[in-house]
């Protein structure tokens, strides 16, 4: 008798870019999750009318208990092969607390539990943001943002952004950069890598919903942006599934810009974007 096919987990599952990395592994075992049931199942659903194999649960990413229920219906279908995460909320959120402990927290504890489940060649793709790459280099800061669950690390980064949940988002997105470079030994160790993918302004509803709040800063991006327009979910969803791949299996432990080239001409301009 066959063992059962590895799975491939999606957090953030019922979201744009999470979809369409969901499509981009016809063939594989997927496991969906999100925050609310009721979209992981209507996702799942649609995903085997076109003929995937998945199973979703809902997950509460800032819940360790929770993460802990997902581990083991990951373990209870076959083990890990990959774990993409692209749960998250930006800046529009207003509300710096829940922009760092969804994004940053959440990213760690994902992390953490599923090192447990990694074995020889499992990978882990975490989604940052083009944003991550505008945030400067600061020895106090960088600190905090490694330790994100340390004790004042939340009102030491909070202090850096002023209150203010857009900046808060690039910093926990630069953080989750720093998680990537933090738990590559740790990961290596396993023989699994774990990368990060940073990408710029992406046509999802989430980046639909800044586009009406910053409509002015929205167009100021596309237009520097080299190839003059946003991108597509699908276009983030093919790098994922490159670094998921044995052709990428000496990439660890960095990351890879998916932006149009635009936060270059960004850091050129001098101007903090959302």
């Amino acid at each position: 008798m066959n063992s059962p096919k590895k799975a491939i987990v999606i957090t953030g599952g019922a979201g744009g870019i999470g979809q369409a990395c969901a499509r981009a592994f016809k063939g594989e075992q997927l496991i969906i999750t999100d925050y609310s049931q009721e979209q992981v199942a209507k996702v799942v659903e649609q995903l085997a009318s076109e003929g995937y194999s998945a199973t979703g649960i809902a997950c509460d990413i800032t819940d360790k208990e929770d993460v802990d229920r997902l581990k083991d219906h990951v373990s209870k279908h076959g083990g890990l092969k990959a774990l993409v995460h692209t749960a998250g909320v930006s800046g529009t959120v207003k509300d710096t607390k829940k922009v760092y402990t969804i994004d940053l927290i959440g990213s760690e504890i994902l992390v953490d539990a599923f090192h447990e489940l990694a074995t020889e060649g499992t990978v882990a793709v975490l989604l940052s943001s083009m944003m991550a790459h505008t945030v400067p280099t600061n020895e106090a800061l960088d600190a905090a943002l490694r330790d994100p669950q340390g004790t004042g690390s939340f009102e030491t980064v909070n202090q850096f952004v002023k209150g203010d949940s857009d900046l808060m988002y690039n910093h926990a997105k630069r953080g989750v950069l720093l998680l990537v470079e933090k738990n590559a030994d740790k990961w290596g160790a396993k023989g699994a890598r774990i990368v990060a993918v940073s990408p710029g302004v992406i046509e999802t509803p989430m980046a639909l919903k800044a586009a009406e709040e910053h409509p002015e800063r929205m167009e100021m991006i596309r237009q520097a942006t080299p190839l003059k327009r946003h991108g597509k979910p699908e276009e983030v969803a093919g790098v994922v599934r490159f670094l998921i791949s044995d052709a990428a299996g000496y990439i660890t432990g960095t990351d890879i810009l998916v932006d149009g080239g635009v936060v270059h001409n960004i850091k050129k301009m001098g101007q903090a974007v959302a």
